[in-house]
């Protein structure tokens, strides 16, 4: 199904649809990783970092990081994933942490490790994915945001308080943070009366999709700073959920994502770009540095994906060579939102 609607659906640029698969780390299977790097290869996701730990008992740091490192080191030298920044030095990657306890963010349940972003720092991570997580209790007071932690990483949940991200930053403090919208649904009704719902950016079975909703997701604004007419709308989704599958990679999200790319067209107000995460990072370090434009031409501004650099590598060489898992479906509206912000 993913393959079917990534290749049906083309965004503004002509970019198939995809998700980006952040796989388990402590569910590694060489066979599954294997089919998600085909995919990659195809144009229709990229792989990055997903992990569950201290579910039992508290995590250590010293454990945290050597499930980091080996998985990391997997994917980037047996499966070609992840990047390096301007195509060198260690491999780097994008995060989503299990349950939402990033940071230890939930009174030391699964995770325990406070010191978590400083071993996330050291080992790579360039973005941080997780929120939002409401109503849970990891969820912090940043809302519709990118932007650095503004606490000590030593600390447990640093990312509680922060700084927004604004043109004119060139060296963000990394993990950058991007959240998802976090707003309320006020169009939900019960017996006539408003009755508001939590929007979270799930695509889901229990989660109707229209162009209302876009426009929620538009109207949390989550951009940097300076450059509002590039607004990052992060979505979320269990892929593997079989009630799901068809909001998420089936014909409903087939239809969906192609009426979001028609209105678009048809009223002139956005463009659609769709973004793997490292896309999403490349594009806001191009907004940082006051880079303007289509934000689809700056996919590859900084941070290099292996298995590309490995293909350029090849044809240079060889000139005949012609369960659960979360997914992250990550678009940026952009060029024209100002007027629907």
């Amino acid at each position: 199904m993913a393959r079917s609607t990534g290749e049906a659906v083309l965004d503004a640029d002509g970019t198939k649809f995809r998700h980006t698969n952040f796989y388990p780390a402590e569910q590694y299977d060489k066979e599954i990783l294997n089919k998600l790097a085909d995919l990659q290869k195809d144009g229709l996701g990229e792989v990055e970092v997903h992990l569950h730990h201290g579910i039992h008992e508290a995590d250590t740091t010293e454990n945290l990081r050597s499930q980091l490192v080996e998985f990391r080191d997997k994917l980037a030298e047996e499966h070609n994933c992840l990047s390096r920044l301007d195509g060198a030095g260690s491999p780097m990657y994008a995060f989503v942490h299990g349950n939402w306890t990033l940071g230890n963010s939930a009174s030391g349940k699964y995770c325990g490790v406070d010191d978590e972003f400083v071993v996330l720092s050291e080992t790579g991570c360039y973005l941080d994915m997780t929120l939002p997580s409401a109503p849970h209790e990891s969820q912090v007071p940043m809302l519709n945001s990118i932007y650095e932690c503004s606490k000590p990483f030593h600390q447990h949940s640093p990312h509680r308080s922060g700084r927004r991200l604004s043109v004119g930053d060139q060296t963000p403090k990394l993990p950058v943070m991007v959240t998802g919208p976090l707003m309320f649904n006020w169009q939900n009704l019960k017996r006539g009366i408003p009755f508001p719902k939590l929007e979270v950016g799930e695509l889901a079975h229990f989660t109707p999709t229209d162009i209302n909703r876009v426009q929620r997701w538009i109207r949390a604004g989550v951009s940097v700073k300076g450059q509002p007419n590039w607004i990052f709308v992060k979505l979320y989704c269990h892929g593997f959920f079989d009630q799901d599958q068809n909001a998420c990679i089936g014909d409903e999200a087939k239809r969906f994502f192609s009426d979001i790319i028609e209105y678009g067209q048809m009223s002139g107000e956005y463009d659609v770009h769709f973004t793997s995460a490292r896309e999403t990072f490349n594009i806001i370090l191009a907004a940082l540095a006051g880079e303007t434009g289509t934000p689809g031409q700056f996919r590859d501004y900084r941070l290099k994906s292996i298995m590309n650099e490995a293909a350029k590598r090849n044809w240079t060489t060889s000139p005949l060579s012609g369960f659960v898992m979360q997914f992250s479906g990550i678009l940026i509206l952009g060029e024209h939102l100002a007027r629907l912000a």
